[in-house]
């Protein structure tokens, strides 16, 4: 059986709505969003269902981490508390901002930051903290506020469209929430992004921030600081809105076929499946699932072979290494020959860019094996799914 894929149309919900709005976009001639209607009424419709009062979309999920980093306005040498498991799109813009990523440890299972390892990590430098939504599980953002006090906490939610803790979303728990609407995201405009906060002050600086900092309809406009132009087009916001009509949708299938599959696979040994905390509501941007090494020979590696051996593409360890092992960071090559910021701190970071610092990071991502995921899912494709890794266990698991 080959499965649906989020990279064309067979794993992604688009059609007629995208198109009937692409057609508005083409025909009005306008395409920039300055002048445009799709865009705007994006921002519109995306912060209503959030419920917040201000949202901007831009260009890229990295565009909306950026934007977001450079409202809270660090620094040079302002450390900003950020997890070794992300994707470097939610970490680099730190740098661009001259700020110093700080890296939290995680929970080995979730992959996500705790209020314990953020707290762990604060220091008097500390400016903000980032927090990635791993798969669509959401992490614990009250206990991190209350873990760091007075510290603003931007939510990465590229991965967890309408998860949510408490009975709030993730994205508004926060003083920002950003999204990406890249190929593969719970709704796509194939690249994109959106800022989401309630602080009216930071929304501003956020607009300016994307439009190169130029005040539009301020009595006397200027380029007030430093900014990128990171403008969506009319082109995105016009499939971005009927996306966003179907979003709803999207999250009920994921999730549903994610209580299918679990249910299938509970009595499987060695295999910890994904599951959110009491109270909280994960929404699946993918499976992943934590493989015990010495119940099943070879761990998530083996099992992620013995899968793919039956049609499924999976992805053992998620990335290939924890961020501070990437050569950005263990080589400090940033602005030419400079290491800025790192050069600010002539000691090294604290703590050291050491695995045996990261316990949590390190045995999590050894063991995390990733399955593909999306909407198109049916009970049939999930059968497929779960036939396939218990032919695996029992073919790996130890004696």
């Amino acid at each position: 059986m080959q499965l649906p894929s989020d990279a064309d149309r067979s794993g992604r919900d688009l059609g007629s709505d995208e198109l009937a709005l692409l057609r508005e976009v083409i025909e009005s001639g306008t395409l920039n969003c300055i002048r445009g209607t799709q865009v705007p009424a994006f921002e519109a419709e995306f912060a209503a269902r959030y419920g917040v009062p201000y949202c901007r979309a831009v260009s890229s999920g990295s565009a909306a981490v950026h934007a977001a980093i450079a409202a809270i306005d660090p620094e040079p040498g302002d450390e900003i508390i950020t997890s070794p498991i992300t994707d470097m799109g939610a970490i680099t813009p730190i740098l661009y901002q001259q700020a110093i990523p700080v890296f939290a440890d995680v929970d080995p299972v979730s992959l996500n930051v705790t209020p314990e390892t953020v707290a762990a990590r604060l220091t008097c430098r500390t400016r903000a903290v980032v927090v990635t939504h791993l798969f669509g599980n959401p992490c614990d953002v009250p206990g991190i506020l209350r873990a760091a006090p007075g510290i603003p906490v931007i939510e990465d939610c590229a991965q967890a469209f309408l998860a949510s803790c408490g009975g709030r979303l993730a994205g508004v728990m926060g003083a920002l929430g950003v999204f990406s609407l890249q190929q593969g995201k719970h709704i796509t405009t194939g690249e994109g992004g959106i800022v989401i906060t309630s602080d009216a002050a930071l929304a501003r600086r956020v607009r300016l921030f994307s439009d190169k900092a130029w005040g539009y309809g301020d009595p006397e406009p200027d380029h007030y600081f430093l900014a990128l132009n990171y403008r969506m087009t009319e082109l995105q916001g016009a499939v971005a809105r009927a996306q966003l009509r179907k979003l709803d949708a999207v999250v009920e299938s994921r999730v549903r076929a994610a209580a299918q599959l679990s249910a299938l696979l509970a009595d499987l040994p060695g295999l910890t499946l994904p599951a959110a905390a009491p109270g909280c509501v994960h929404t699946y941007w993918r499976y992943a699932i934590s493989v015990d090494p010495e119940v099943i020979r070879g761990g998530a590696e083996a099992l992620g072979a013995a899968i793919a051996e039956q049609g499924i593409r999976c992805q053992p360890r998620y990335i290939r290494k924890l961020a501070f092992e990437c050569e950005l960071f263990a080589r400090q090559r940033t602005y030419g020959n400079s290491r800025w910021p790192f050069s600010l701190r002539p000691d090294g970071p604290h703590p050291p860019w050491e695995r045996r610092f990261y316990p949590g990071a390190a045995r999590g991502l050894d063991r995390i094996l990733v399955l593909p995921w999306n909407e198109k899912y049916t009970a049939e494709h999930i059968e497929f799914i779960a036939s396939a890794l218990r032919r695996a266990v029992r073919k790996l698991a130890a004696a």
